[in-house]
């Protein structure tokens, strides 16, 4: 019996020390558990923030990284917009640019405008031997006026002295052709070859680069060829006509009807008078002026600025 007892008690005490074992090998594993998972855990995370900072696309990724993503873009954009803000304060400075040429045209034509009503006087022919007269006559009278000289004249060198005073005194020296001849010009279509030929002769006298012409015996029915005005404007050279003929040419001694018809030719507030070279109208010439005058015209020179269009063939491209 006290056998027994004693060999119950072995066995309890051997399951006892089993449990005991048993219980500190689950703490063991439990806590070996634990600080592996930590372990991983805090492993994982840095290999989460590692590749955050590498991999900057992948959506899982930290803010941070795709904010940088966004943010640079955003930067290039608005630098793309400040360019633009650039470029567009540039055109919108070069646009007031144009646009002040514009105004500065319509300002120039305002300022004319505001002359109220102009005279353009104007005389073919030339140069010749009463020129000078001419240019004594309306500095006296501080006038100023435009002159369309012909090229055969041009070519006369005891000539010559009297076109430059008259571009130095501030008048405007144009074109005439080269003979005035009717059918050079028109019929054997030789009008911008002559006009050319004028031109470069002005040049070459006066060292001025005139572009404007006036047609011998006018543009109607001179330039009725839409051929020879094609040509005139490949040439960029700008045609003249007239709005009062004088028709001094054909009243000899007669310098009273020439200022009577330029009174009764005087209808608009912008008027160009035809006139020539001739010793009659030089004596007209004081009382055109004074007629002027008194119906409160200014006298104004050809500005090739502010080219307008006066041609008999309403051809608004000369």
């Amino acid at each position: 019996m006290k056998a027994l007892q004693n060999d119950d008690f072995k066995g309890r005490k051997i399951i006892k020390s089993r449990v005991a074992m048993l219980v500190l090998g689950a703490l063991i594993i439990t806590f070996l558990t634990g600080l592996i998972v930590g372990k991983s855990y805090a492993a994982g995370e840095k290999i989460m923030q590692h590749d955050g900072a590498i991999i900057v696309q992948t959506p899982t990724l930290p803010n941070l990284e795709e904010q940088k993503d966004v943010v640079e873009p955003s930067i290039e954009h608005s630098s793309s917009n400040t360019n633009i803000n650039n470029q567009n304060s540039i055109e919108n400075t070069e646009v007031p640019i144009t646009h002040d040429k514009v105004q500065t045209e319509m300002q120039t034509n305002s300022e004319e405008n505001n002359l109220g009503k102009v005279v353009y006087l104007t005389f073919d022919d030339g140069p010749s031997k009463l020129t000078d007269q001419f240019l004594d006559l309306l500095k006296e009278q501080d006038v100023k006026a435009t002159f369309f000289m012909q090229g055969d004249h041009l070519k006369k060198e005891y000539l010559q002295a009297s076109v430059r005073r008259a571009t130095t005194e501030g008048h405007y020296v144009g074109g005439h052709s080269m003979t005035h001849e009717f059918i050079k010009l028109y019929n054997e279509k030789q009008f911008v070859p002559e006009m050319n030929e004028t031109l470069a002769l002005i040049h070459e006298i006066t060292g001025t680069n005139p572009n404007l012409v006036r047609p011998p015996y006018g543009s109607a029915p001179g330039l009725k060829s839409e051929q020879i005005r094609n040509q005139i404007v490949e040439a960029d050279i700008k045609v003249w006509d007239w709005t009062i003929d004088s028709n001094d040419w054909s009243l000899k001694d007669n310098p009273t009807q020439i200022i009577e018809n330029i009174k009764s030719g005087t209808k608009s507030n912008k008027e160009v008078v035809l006139m020539h070279e001739r010793p009659q109208t030089l004596l007209a010439l004081p009382g055109i002026i004074k007629f002027f005058k008194e119906q409160g015209y200014q006298f104004v020179v050809y500005d090739e600025a502010n080219h307008f269009d006066l041609n008999f063939q309403n051809d608004s491209r000369l």
